[in-house]
């Protein structure tokens, strides 16, 4: 194993769950414009406050596990998950590139949850004991 790749998977780490906290904290800060969100991109409509504060709640908690390499298959497998629901979800901002150029950020983040999946066994640099 070279010996950066523990190094180079935790800034993976690091990158992925600083886009999923901020995705986070809007749920807790401004679960109105989450709605808009959900909504929008996921067809579900007329969610009340209550409903993002607890996603809020128990996507932070998936966050910091995955931050801290805990229970890697799951927490990692959960964040590709997610990541590959909201990425899709997109598909017409696709459609129209140059109005939406934000949007393609979304793809090489999926290629980086992918990765971190796939090399999880290598990502050492973690409160994890085991690999998995």
């Amino acid at each position: 194993m070279p010996k950066q790749l523990p190094l180079a998977l935790l800034l993976l780490r690091l990158g992925i769950f600083t886009v999923f906290l901020f995705w986070t904290l809007e749920k807790l800060i401004h679960p109105e414009n989450a709605a808009k969100v959900f909504g929008a991109f996921y067809g579900l409509e007329g969610l009340g406050e209550i409903v993002f504060y607890i996603i809020g709640v128990a996507q932070l908690i998936l966050i910091l596990a995955f931050l801290a390499g805990l229970l890697k298959t799951w927490t990692y497998g959960i964040i590709l998950a997610f990541h590959s629901v909201s990425t899709l979800s997109a598909f017409g901002k696709y459609l129209q590139p140059f109005d939406n150029l934000l949007f393609f950020a979304a793809w090489p983040m999926l290629a980086a949850c992918i990765a971190l999946f796939l090399l999880r066994d290598y990502d050492t640099l973690t409160l994890s004991r085991s690999a998995r």
